[in-house]
């Protein structure tokens, strides 16, 4: 492989990596958070290079190797434990491109790059609100069936849609409540079953 080509493919897994990173929920929401200090989107751009250069530096390397290498990234600069299931997917579409850069597959993440900008969405956290900051009396907080869940997407040229999808069911005939008694001052929740 010649070294302009060369350097085209490395560009490529750089942009591949970056869009992966980009998409992944748990990131997006840490740094939206600022879970990584007054610098977290500054970290989340570090992170994309420093993902990048360490594949190079370690051409053979297991799933469980790049698990381990992104958990403790997202530890130590985001102060946040990734449990929602999607580090090891992460960690093997990186090396799904890593493998493709190796044999100079330029196409084949350009493809891949263009499929994660295509599915992107962007992801929100938002904290949830007790029967007294909704205005809603505590005694009708039952009626879970009437709460709807606002997912915002993006489209293909940058716009967003709006999609309400309804709240479940829940299969239990007392839902739990949050009354704002059970809010302790450091952040936490009490939640109890209502009687």
């Amino acid at each position: 492989m010649m070294a302009g080509a060369a350097e085209d493919v490395r560009a490529l897994f750089g942009a591949a990596v970056r869009a992966a990173l980009q998409a992944w929920p748990a990131l997006q929401i840490a740094v939206e958070n600022g879970f990584g200090g007054v610098h977290s989107q500054e970290k989340a751009e570090w992170l994309g290079g420093a993902v990048e250069d360490y594949f190079i530096a370690n051409a053979d390397m297991e799933l469980e190797e790049v698990e381990d290498f992104l958990r403790e990234l997202m530890t130590t600069e985001f102060d946040t434990v990734v449990e929602d299931g999607s580090l090891p997917q992460v960690s093997q579409q990186l090396q799904t491109m890593f493998h493709h850069f190796q044999k100079g597959d330029g196409a084949a993440l350009q493809e891949m790059t263009s499929n994660i900008n295509q599915k992107k969405c962007k992801v929100t956290a938002t904290p949830l609100k007790t029967a007294k900051e909704t205005g809603v009396d505590e005694d009708d907080v039952d009626s879970v069936e009437e709460m709807e869940v606002k997912e915002v997407t993006a489209t293909n040229d940058g716009a967003t849609t709006d999609v309400v999808c309804p709240q479940p069911q829940p299969s239990d005939p007392d839902p739990q409540t949050i009354k704002e008694e059970d809010i302790v001052e450091d952040g936490w929740t009490i939640v109890r079953r209502k009687k």
